[in-house]
């Protein structure tokens, strides 16, 4: 089981067995919800998550977008019946969660270099994978 948590404490989540997948995104909503140029998160089945404390949400078109009141962390977005949660948020770092995609790689910083390979998509994940990742066989 893997834990995680806001800032202050006050809410607590509890994982159970390993994420459903791995990635990252660059989109204008996860950029500005967190404020980094990148957000990374581990999805889960929502009935393999245990939310204790009161958490806020707000949602965009597909994702209510939940942190916590007190503190401000953002901490895990739901939607579909999944929720996926922030690397950040672990109580252990670093997490042996590796990333194996990646969403909206038009908006990715030019700077910035993936260590691990992963499948580009140019939006979401329904979208077609980038040529270079299909050319690579990721």
């Amino acid at each position: 089981m893997r834990t995680a948590s806001c800032s202050c404490g006050a809410v607590r989540i509890e994982a159970r067995g390993e994420p459903v997948r791995v990635g990252l995104c660059h989109c204008a909503t996860c950029r500005k919800q967190s404020g980094a140029p990148l957000t990374a998160n581990a999805i889960w089945r929502a009935e393999d998550v245990t939310i204790q404390g009161d958490t806020r949400s707000w949602k965009d078109t597909t994702v209510a977008r939940h942190f916590c009141p007190s503190c401000g962390s953002s901490l895990f977005g739901i939607s579909d019946g999944e929720i996926a949660i922030g690397l950040g948020a672990f109580n252990q770092a670093p997490t042996n969660l590796v990333p194996t995609y990646e969403l909206w790689v038009g908006r990715r910083e030019n700077w910035l270099r993936v260590a691990t390979p992963t499948e580009e998509f140019p939006r979401d994940r329904t979208a077609v994978a980038s040529p270079q990742a299909e050319a690579e066989g990721r």
